[in-house]
């Protein structure tokens, strides 16, 4: 959420950039209005997990009670980001060792993963799998490799983005796992959940029960929310989410 006049802020790292200004917007929006009614009391860190919660509900997913009190963090660096996300090439295994530094099984990988039934993605996040070594990655359905194509040529605006989900991209659905078993997966490391022994299982029972996703989902993303947690003085109640508080 911090705002860097250097761009070197997290928000700023590669891993982020496909993330939507206006998502930015809306939270510091919400912590103005929350702060101008309660100053000092809800952090930007709770209001974003919040956030997560809502808009998931409002897309026609579960809905969770998030645990609250946390604290925002006190640093903000780019390159801190580097190793800590799940990158759109990586393969089950690395992510599983991903995870699990975090607490988190590969059943919670794989629900989490199922947040790709909605949002964005810009080109340069996957078209190695259009273009890399001349060939398209044969995990891709032909039908969506040209489709992909035709919205990412070679030379494409950096700022064009197309949908994570190609069946309902608008809508929380178990959509996603099913479009795996299709080859309708955008990055590889989403494809490669569903050819990965470990993750298969869970894939598989998403794609055939939305109500089993929804469940794993809700319990997997409470798990998150407790992940580098800050407490005491490692952390503060910022008065504005794009700025550390002044001392």
């Amino acid at each position: 959420m911090i705002a860097s006049s250097s761009n070197d802020a997290e928000k700023d790292a590669p891993d982020n950039q496909s993330l939507a200004g206006d998502g930015f917007d809306t939270v510091v929006r919400a912590k103005a209005a929350v702060e101008k009614a309660c100053p000092g009391v809800v952090s930007c860190a709770d209001i974003l997990a919040l956030a997560a919660r809502d808009v998931v509900s409002m897309s026609s997913g579960p809905s969770w009670t998030v645990e609250l009190g946390r604290l925002d963090g006190l640093v903000s660096k780019a390159g801190d980001v580097t190793g800590r996300l799940p990158g759109p090439d990586m393969q089950p295994d690395a992510i599983t060792v991903l995870f699990d530094g975090n607490g988190l099984a590969v059943h919670d990988m794989v629900a989490l993963s199922g947040a790709h039934t909605v949002g964005f993605s810009h080109c340069a996040r996957f078209a190695g799998r259009l273009y890399r070594r001349g060939a398209v990655d044969p995990s891709l359905s032909p039908s969506y490799a040209r489709q992909l194509m035709a919205a990412c040529p070679p030379d494409v605006d950096p700022t064009i983005a197309v949908d994570m989900d190609p069946v309902t991209p608008t809508v929380f659905d178990n959509k996603y796992y099913a479009n795996l078993a299709a080859g309708l997966g955008l990055f590889a490391s989403d494809q490669a959940l569903h050819d990965g022994a470990a993750s298969r299982p869970a894939v598989q029972g998403f794609a055939g029960n939305q109500t089993l996703f929804f469940e794993a989902f809700k319990e997997a993303m409470v798990k998150l929310g407790r992940v580098g947690v800050k407490s005491g003085g490692d952390g503060e109640i910022r008065r504005d989410c794009t700025t550390f508080n002044s001392k």
